[in-house]
């Protein structure tokens, strides 16, 4: 994608975001919005990606609109609703579809980020973004950029959620337009479609912004991040990216800070946090994992100096195995959080 947002023809579009816990809100929207809806929908729910989904077949089932897998190349319909298939980002693309597998962003492909970004970037002010119940903050920034195009946000209201951390990130971070109970939301919809292009619009991104936003849509769509200069949009991290270790460059976007990496994974501060957690949980366990093999190598090694009747060396291994384990017990009771290392 260019730097510059074009006019769109065709239906208007709303995205929708969840993670844990938005099945039931999902359903109960598709329930609730009537057969002449005017706006296409395409979901994003993080699954598996090794698994099927089958939340086509539920939302189809749950109410009039028809709802199948996204396809790539596919053009917008009105009143229909498109799932991002498992491992998939999905993008729109001004009246088309697209499909990729470009890097995850929080760790996840497909990501709430890139497909709200995308409606912003192609449709402005018609787009609406709504976010349901999840973990952690996939959606903010992408719901963020909905509003600096002059698009409408909305969010589940938190303390109805089963998980309220996507919600309130958003509430947070982002001048929403609503904050509803689901059952209030499929109304709301029907009447954001029915003012469109009546209501006052606020549009305020500037240039910079939407040359960053159509690079980074580059790059979800498998563009090469390094190559297109992702790291001359912004100030250079101190971290590493927990994904591929590699440089990051710092974007600031109103209250929400992010990051990206030279080859293309984003984070959130929070993801980048999570991410960073596990980086160090798992070169702890991966240390557990070479002093058990040390124990054992000394172990055997000092068998056979017995068994061939060399009793100091063995001694001396001995000792050194009794040390080697000693600092393995140590470290994998921090690994476990049982204790701290001093």
């Amino acid at each position: 994608m260019n730097g510059r947002s074009e006019s769109v023809t065709g239906p208007p579009l709303v995205v929708i975001g969840g993670s844990a816990g938005a099945l039931g809100g999902l359903l109960d929207l598709a329930g609730g919005l009537p057969n002449d809806f005017p706006a296409a929908l395409l979901v994003v729910v993080h699954i598996p990606p090794d698994q099927p989904s089958v939340l086509p077949e539920l939302l189809n089932r749950a109410g009039p609109l028809p709802a199948k897998a996204a396809e790539d190349g596919e053009q917008l319909q009105g009143g229909h609703i498109y799932v991002a298939p498992p491992d998939h980002h999905l993008l729109a693309r001004h009246t088309t579809l697209q499909l990729s597998r470009g890097p995850r962003e929080n760790r996840s492909r497909p990501s709430i980020d890139v497909l709200f970004r995308s409606a912003a970037y192609s449709f402005g002010p018609r787009a609406a973004g709504l976010i349901l119940s999840g973990m952690q903050d996939d959606g903010t920034s992408g719901l963020w950029a909905i509003k600096q195009f002059g698009g409408t946000a909305i969010v589940q209201r938190p303390e109805e959620a089963q998980y309220q951390d996507m919600p309130l990130s958003a509430v947070r971070q982002v001048e929403v337009d609503d904050i509803l109970p689901v059952h209030e939301i499929a109304s709301r919809l029907v009447a954001w479609a029915d003012t469109l292009g009546t209501r006052e619009v606020k549009v305020s991104v500037d240039q910079t912004e939407r040359r960053r936003l159509g690079l980074e849509l580059g790059i979800a769509g498998e563009e090469a991040s390094f190559e297109a200069g992702i790291l001359n949009h912004g100030p250079l991290s101190p971290f590493t990216c927990p994904e591929c270790h590699g440089v990051m460059m710092q974007i600031k976007e109103g209250r929400l800070t992010r990051f990206r990496c030279h080859t293309g994974h984003a984070f959130t501060s929070g993801t980048l946090i999570s991410g960073v957690r596990q980086m160090v949980e798992d070169s702890m366990w991966s240390t557990v994992r070479a002093l058990d093999e040390q124990v054992m190598l000394l172990a055997h090694l000092g068998k056979h100096l017995r068994e061939a009747g060399q009793p100091d060396e063995a001694d001396h291994l001995h000792q050194e195995t009794q040390e080697a384990t000693e600092r393995m017990r140590l470290l994998r009771r921090v690994a476990l959080r049982q204790e701290p290392l001093a």
